[in-house]
C-alpha cells in the first residue's frame, strides 16, 4: 500500500501544522473557577493536552488574558504556562479579545488562516473574537472538549451560535489525527501518541 504524496500543507483543506494557529484565552483561576459545564479537573487536563499538541506539531500560540495587569486578575494557570515558557501573552481589558489591538495584530502576524481556539467562557471570550475572526474571512475550530461555560445550556448555545456563523468545532482525538494524517510523519509521533493516551483514548498502532 502507498500513501499519495504530502499536499501542499499551507493549501491544504484540512488542518495542517503549517496552515494553523492557536489562540489560546482566558485560562486564569477566576474564569476556571466558574465554569459549570464540565468537570474543571477534566477542563484543564484537555487543554493541557491541546497544548501539548500545539507543541508536538510546532504550531504558533497567541496567549491572551484580562485585566492581569490592572490587579483585577490572576495571570494563566501554572500548568498550562509553564507548557509555553517562550510565548508571549497578551493582556487586555477587553472582554472580545479580537478588540485588543496587540492581540489581533499577532494573530494577523502568523499569517495562518486556520484558527483552532480555546477560551474561556465558551459563551464570551470563545464566541465573540470566533465571530469577528470569521467575518474577517479565517476560519475558526473551536476545542470542545476543551472549553467551558457558565452552565451546561449557555456553553452549548453558544457553540450552536458559532457554528451556525460558520465555526468548525473539533476535538482533542479529531485534532491530533488531522495534523498527524500519517503515521511515516514519526518526528511527531511519540507527541501525538502521548497526548491521545494522556486524554485517555485507547490507540491500535
Amino acid at each position: 500500500m502507498t500513501c499519495e504524496a504530502r499536499r501542499d500543507p499551507v493549501a491544504d483543506k484540512l488542518l495542517t501544522p503549517e496552515n494553523s494557529a492557536f489562540l489560546l484565552i482566558d485560562y486564569q483561576p477566576t474564569q476556571i473557577n466558574s465554569i459549570n459545564s464540565m468537570n474543571r479537573a477534566q477542563l484543564i487536563k484537555n487543554v493541557v493536552n491541546v497544548i501539548g499538541l500545539m507543541n508536538t506539531f510546532k504550531i504558533p500560540v497567541i496567549l491572551s488574558t484580562v485585566n492581569v495587569k490592572n490587579g483585577r486578575n490572576k495571570d494563566t494557570i501554572a500548568p498550562i504556562k509553564d507548557l509555553l515558557p517562550d510565548v508571549p501573552s497578551y493582556d487586555r481589558t477587553t472582554i472580545n479579545a479580537w478588540e485588543d489591538t496587540e492581540f489581533k495584530a499577532a494573530v494577523k502576524q502568523t499569517g495562518r488562516h486556520n484558527l483552532i481556539i480555546a477560551a474561556l467562557w465558551t459563551e464570551a471570550c470563545l464566541t465573540f473574537p470566533t465571530l469577528d475572526a470569521l467575518d474577517e474571512g479565517y476560519d475558526v475550530f473551536p476545542v470542545v472538549d476543551s472549553v467551558g461555560g457558565t452552565s451546561v445550556i449557555a456553553h452549548e448555545a453558544a457553540l450552536r451560535r458559532v457554528e451556525q456563523a460558520g465555526a468548525k468545532p473539533t476535538s482533542i482525538p479529531q485534532l491530533a489525527c488531522e495534523l498527524q494524517r500519517d503515521w511515516q510523519r514519526t518526528d511527531t509521533v511519540p507527541g501525538f501518541t502521548k497526548e491521545l493516551v494522556d486524554a485517555g483514548i485507547f490507540l491500535h498502532l
